[in-house]
């Protein structure tokens, strides 16, 4: 099912308003690393969002969207705080690890060892 205007106006709002959050509650170097939020998607009745994450060389990711999880309340009452005239209801935030990075890293691993022949198979 493709997105609606208006669900992808909402989804561009809530992105670059949670980037500034997190960046000024902390949350962008989390455990070493960095978190940006990779994409935001809004459900149809622009009820609930759903918010991917990407991580860059965090240690222990599941520690770091436990501390998201823990400041989401924060969150979402600075969210509100931002975009209250632009909405009527502020949606439901759920987060989600965004593994696309992580994924492509593999891949170019796989990649490089298919490219570069073993000697041991000769």
């Amino acid at each position: 099912m493709t997105e609606g205007k208006r669900q992808k106006q909402v989804a561009s709002v809530l992105q670059a308003e949670m980037n500034d959050i997190f960046t000024r509650l902390g949350l962008n170097m989390i455990g070493g690393g960095m978190l940006s939020i990779a994409s935001v998607k809004v459900t149809p009745d622009l009820l609930e969002a759903r918010i991917y994450l990407s991580m860059f060389q965090v240690e222990d990711t599941q520690a770091a969207m436990k501390k998201i999880n823990d400041r989401a309340w924060e969150v979402k009452k600075l969210l509100a705080e931002k975009v209250k005239s632009q909405l009527r209801r502020i949606p439901v935030l759920h987060y989600y690890l965004d593994d696309t990075l992580e994924y492509v890293f593999k891949m170019e691993e796989v990649f490089e060892r298919i490219k570069t022949p073993d000697s041991k198979e000769e």
